[in-house]
């Protein structure tokens, strides 16, 4: 599988990552599968958060890595922190957050849990989960600088957050921040469609994130994508969703022709977009992370990437 090197560093690893998130709904057997199977296909970064199943998907992730073939040193393994969620709105995998916390002690507490969910000695990227009105960046600064001391983390990093933020919060530590995870797919594509309406007045030339993708690029920062098979937000897969017929059409076209699933032409998509993205996927399911990650390996001409987002009801100005 095509590498990334994260941040625009020597840290290099797959393209393609595995979320863990729906991970608490396995047993630990089956957990076991899904991580062979993602090394199998050349996955070997792991993301995670401490709110995943309200901490039970690291736990699984714990029982299954010593069930696995594939071992520790052989994955990058990720996770996030800051939330604290709230158990009265929270069920299963989809865990809402009651508050931020990026106070020293949570961050510190937060990383530790981790570790101890996970069943492992350091993290290789920990990120904070979303923005925090109330942070303080020389606090972070600070549970950043022991965390790293300490050798419990390696990497920091992101999860949601503007430019603007990045850059209050990089003035602040001594780590550069390698990664911003952020929802991006051909059906939520907001920050190309801003870059291509400039000096226009449509709906799309409205810049929501202060040219978050530009900045990324400029700064080497690796956009990490989550949700890369779905619209809106968890409205659902547009894989096989008569709603988007037409995209699902070229979809076809292209999966025909590369022979790999309509799933690994969305990711070839993703990936074929020079902004150093890695992309998420979110499946526990052995077969859809093999069809996926072979998108790692499909080179989309041009016309083809922006064929796909025409079909997805894009247009050029």
């Amino acid at each position: 599988m095509k590498q990334r090197n994260i941040g625009g560093t020597d840290f290099k690893a797959s393209a393609v990552a595995l979320g863990i998130m729906r991970m608490e709904a396995l047993s630990a057997d089956d957990a076991a599968k899904t991580l062979d199977s993602a090394f199998d296909a050349g996955i070997n970064y792991i993301d995670s958060a401490d709110i995943y199943g309200m901490g039970n998907s690291e736990k699984v992730f714990k029982q299954a890595l010593a069930k696995a073939s594939v071992k520790r040193d052989q994955l990058y393994i990720q996770s996030k922190g800051g939330i604290i969620f709230d158990p009265a709105r929270s069920h299963g995998s989809f865990v809402f957050g009651q508050r931020y916390d990026f106070s020293k002690q949570h961050l510190i507490e937060s990383v530790d849990g981790i570790l101890e969910r996970m069943g492992i000695d350091y993290l290789d990227a920990f990120l904070l989960h979303r923005p925090d009105p109330l942070m303080e960046p020389d606090e972070v600064a600070a549970a950043f600088d022991e965390l790293q001391a300490s050798g419990k983390v390696r990497h920091f990093g992101v999860s949601n957050f503007n430019p603007e933020q990045i850059e209050m919060l990089q003035a602040a530590t001594s780590q550069r921040l390698l990664i911003n995870q952020l929802q991006f797919s051909i059906m939520h594509s907001g920050m190309i469609d801003e870059g291509l309406h400039v000096n226009m007045t449509d709906d799309r030339s409205v810049m929501h994130d202060g040219g978050l993708l530009e900045y990324s690029r400029r700064k080497h920062m690796t956009v990490q994508t989550w949700s890369p098979f779905q619209y809106g937000f968890f409205n659902g897969t547009f894989i096989n969703n008569d709603k988007f017929k037409e995209l699902n059409d070229k979809l076809q076209e292209l999966a025909e022709k590369y022979d790999v699933s309509k799933n690994a032409i969305a990711t070839a998509w993703i990936l074929r977009h020079p902004a150093n993205m890695q992309v998420l996927l979110g499946t526990m399911t052995p077969a859809h992370i093999v069809d996926s990650a072979k998108g790692a390996d499909v080179d989309l001409t041009k016309q083809e990437w922006y064929d796909v987002y025409f079909a997805a009801g894009n247009d050029l100005p």
